[in-house]
């Protein structure tokens, strides 16, 4: 359970009073010049049977204050203490919050005390969130990717990012973020003129008038994205598992890369990787481990029916190449071989009816970089060679232990669609058919459709893309969009459906569990 009840240190509040009531309490000054102010809302992320993290930010070094209760009205709300939030953590705070197994809903109150002033508050943010339980019982969630992305910031006459309030009408339990949760190499423009005669108008920040090299600048592009208000009600209301791709630090980044663009003063992508991967894990609600505090890929259950199984495919990979290598030859790495070999064990070990495998990439897709190759596929429609070794280890492992209803989702290219791997049309036999679901952007420039690699046999069973080779269409064209996967407790069927940045239903797909 929580730690003891306490009161709030300096604040001279009897136990349990509540944050609800320190504005009445006698004393407490509240001139607005010494209030903190949370700037970007709250969140929460990583829940699992009994803990989460929660996640704000405020506008100066300031003492996170938190109330957790059951209830809405926070009767019988439990205090915490937080951390202090510090210019050396970017004014981020998080907590991870345990003793969380009894509670069905999880409602928190997040305030600030200023340093030195702990009379001095901000007005509270209020949020929520669902527990997975211990029992088998109906999930929803829902996924996509790629946000602020190709020049498409936010525009206020037109709403913001609405499809993050599209998400929020859908009721999901949490939601997956598959990467590309910024920007950083994507600076705005104040307007851009679109096809039709109109003006997109972006808000602008200095953060965003530039790509990001140094740490504070990457911190900003995630700031940015927090002044949309349909974002900040999303993450108050809805848990974000997150993962990354490339344009948290450069466009087709690896390790090792000196890049070539003058726009980039600072050459050296390992350098600004590691600026990115600072910003990325103080900006979303990560749970760090303190054994490895800058892993990004783990795994987790929600509820006993349904484990997520996250990938990181930027971290270990070789460079990009012609992708013709030997399985052998440490120039096919994608995500490594002590990954694969985690992510193979972890599924022989899982217990989940649904394993879902979240992919910052998607499997057969062709995905150029210049005249090499970004993703798995390398568009030879061969046997297995390059980072495709990799996909044929793990899948023919899931074939010979038999590890049933696998499923993989992922986003990256920028439109949607339902893809079918089978052996019978595939070059590479040893697997078991399994389904791939592609969606976003989110909130980003629309491209595709891509092109298929035979090697596992992918087929395409739905996909919707711009038509005549129309790229990077702006957000107000309708054509972003999210996944949403629902898990039935009584009959555990998983229904993926794709929609759009209204709700609408595009495809749907209903998958029925196999046993081993």
């Amino acid at each position: 359970m929580f730690t003891t009840r306490r009161q709030f240190l300096g604040l001279g509040l009897k136990a349990g009073a509540g944050l609800g009531l320190m504005t009445a309490a006698p004393g407490i000054v509240l001139a607005e010049a010494r209030r903190p102010l949370l700037t970007s809302g709250v969140m929460t992320g990583d829940v699992t049977q009994d803990r989460a993290i929660l996640w704000s930010r405020v506008d100066r070094p300031a003492q996170m204050l938190v109330e957790i209760a059951d209830n809405p009205t926070f009767a019988n709300a439990r205090t915490l203490q937080g951390p202090t939030a510090l210019p050396t953590s970017g004014l981020t705070t998080k907590l991870d919050i345990t003793g969380l197994g009894d509670m069905e809903e999880v409602h928190y109150r997040v305030r600030y005390a200023a340093l030195g002033d702990a009379r001095a508050l901000s007005e509270p943010t209020v949020g929520r969130l669902v527990m997975p339980g211990q029992r088998a019982r109906s999930v929803r969630f829902v996924w996509s990717g790629d946000t602020v992305g190709q020049g498409w910031g936010i525009d206020e006459s037109r709403g913001g990012m609405r499809i993050y309030d599209t998400m929020l009408k859908q009721s999901p339990d949490f939601f997956l973020h598959s990467g590309d949760t910024i920007y950083a190499d994507g600076p705005l423009e104040e307007t851009v003129n679109l096809e039709d005669g109109s003006v997109w108008r972006n808000r602008m920040t200095e953060a965003k008038s530039k790509v990001a090299e140094t740490l504070e600048e990457y911190r900003g592009q995630y700031v940015y994205n927090l002044l949309d208000d349909n974002l900040k009600r999303f993450n108050a209301q809805v848990p974000m598992f997150a993962q990354w791709d490339d344009h948290e630090t450069v466009n087709n980044w690896y390790p090792g890369e000196i890049l070539d663009d003058p726009r980039y003063s600072e050459k050296n992508v390992s350098l600004l990787a590691a600026r990115a991967r600072r910003a990325f894990l103080e900006h979303m609600p990560i749970r760090q481990r303190p054994e490895a505090p800058e892993m990004i890929r783990r795994r987790f259950h929600y509820g006993p029916e349904l484990e997520m199984f996250m990938l990181d495919m930027r971290t270990h990979r070789a460079a990009n190449s012609t992708n013709q290598q030997a399985a052998t030859d440490p120039a096919s790495a994608l995500m490594g071989q002590r990954q694969v070999d985690e992510l193979i064990e972890a599924l022989k070990a899982s217990t989940a009816t649904w394993k879902i495998i979240a992919s910052d990439m998607p499997v057969g897709l062709v995905v150029g970089d210049g005249d090499n190759f970004e993703a798995v596929a390398n568009a030879d429609n061969g046997l297995p060679s390059g980072r495709e070794h990799e996909i044929a280890r793990l899948l023919k492992a899931i074939a010979d232990h038999r590890i049933t209803n696998v499923v993989w989702l992922t986003a990256d290219v920028h439109y949607t669609a339902a893809h079918h791997y089978a052996p019978e049309r595939a070059s590479f036999k040893h697997f078991t058919p399994f389904w791939e679901f592609v969606s976003g952007p989110l909130h980003a420039g629309t491209f595709g459709p891509n092109a298929l690699d035979g090697t596992f046999g992918p087929q395409v069973v739905f996909q919707k893309a711009p038509a005549d080779g129309r790229v990077n269409l702006p957000p107000s064209e309708g054509y972003q969009f999210f996944g949403q996967v629902d898990l039935d407790g009584d009959s555990l069927a998983l229904t993926v459906t794709l929609k759009d940045v209204e709700g609408a239903t595009l495809h749907q797909q209903v998958l029925t569990p196999e046993t081993a």
